[in-house]
């Protein structure tokens, strides 16, 4: 699918009849022969564009600048506690910047984009917007984690600690590509000239470098913390496993004490009562009933004694 925008008083606007900054979502088979033929773009480089897997980097082509830079994926329940990374490709062009993208998602809202003096800038902006992505995806996963920790705290089922897992395994992801987008603005700070970049852009290129590492603290700092605790989430759930079975065992020994006492009257021998006596019944159950309080009484006493 293609997308047709326009550079316009400082502002990037949708428009279906110029080819000023081109965004091929997902392309197909044709839209690709038209990238690599009449673009010359590399194939190599377009797949790189499409493949999550691609690191951030920067060549020089004859007709253009290719930059390919690592982006938060958009989030969705059925991803289930996984954030992934997505693979965007800038190709620069003296008049005209083509976008390679492997979903649809809005490139060009927010307040980063009100502002645009040219089409490095574009790119600039697109680097920055993409930092603001993975904190507002780093608060997202903060709060996650707060939620399951309250579920982990009261919890006998795995299920909990898995999604926690899937969080930790979030932030590494988000971590590499943080980090190659680091070594890709390094290169954009080292070929300025080479690009283009005005004296503006590169104090601009400046604050994104402090933004960016940032960021790669703040989730090194959370991945660091879940992991951290991810042993002590396991032996709460472990612990709650252990107080259950204490109470079921606490009740069925409960349970077996009058059932001894019942049992004890219903033997095939001579016992008491054995002459159908009127208060027999009510006497047994009397017997079950002091058994159960005599026991009850017991394990306070002892567990009282434990205590100091």
């Amino acid at each position: 699918m293609l997308k047709r925008y326009r550079l316009d008083c400082g502002k990037i606007a949708e428009c279906g009849d110029f080819d000023q900054i081109l965004v091929y979502v997902n392309p197909d088979e044709e839209e690709k022969k038209h990238l690599t033929g009449t673009l010359k773009i590399d194939e190599h480089t377009l797949n790189s564009a499409l493949d999550p897997d691609e690191l951030s980097r920067l060549e020089f082509e004859p007709e253009h600048i290719a930059l390919i830079y690592k982006r938060p994926k958009s989030y969705s329940a059925q991803d289930e506690y996984l954030f992934k990374v997505a693979s965007t490709g800038l190709f620069l062009f003296k008049q005209q910047i083509v976008i390679v993208i492997s979903e649809d998602v809005p490139l060009f809202d927010g307040k980063h984009f009100t502002k645009i003096a040219s089409l490095q800038d574009a790119v600039l902006k697109l680097i920055y917007r993409s930092i603001f992505q993975y904190l507002e995806h780093l608060k997202t996963i903060t709060l996650m984690t707060d939620a399951l920790e309250k579920k982990v705290s009261s919890s006998m089922e795995n299920r909990y600690l898995f999604s926690l897992f899937t969080l930790e395994k979030s932030l590494v992801y988000y971590m590499n590509a943080i980090n190659s987008n680091s070594m890709l603005i390094e290169k954009l700070k080292y070929n300025a000239a080479k690009i283009g970049f005005t004296q503006e852009e590169i104090e601009f290129l400046d604050d994104i470098t402090i933004e960016n590492s940032q960021c790669y603290k703040q989730a090194e700092i959370y991945s660091n913390i879940l992991a951290g605790l991810m042993d002590a989430r396991a032996s709460i759930v472990n612990n709650n496993l252990n107080v259950l079975m204490k109470t079921l065992n606490i009740i069925t020994i409960g349970i077996m004490v009058p059932t001894l006492v019942v049992s004890a009257f219903s033997m095939n021998v001579a016992m008491p009562f054995d002459h159908s006596h009127p208060a027999a019944f009510w006497s047994i159950l009397a017997l079950a009933s002091i058994s159960v309080v005599s026991f009850m009484l017991f394990w306070r006493h002892r567990n009282k004694n434990r205590v100091v």
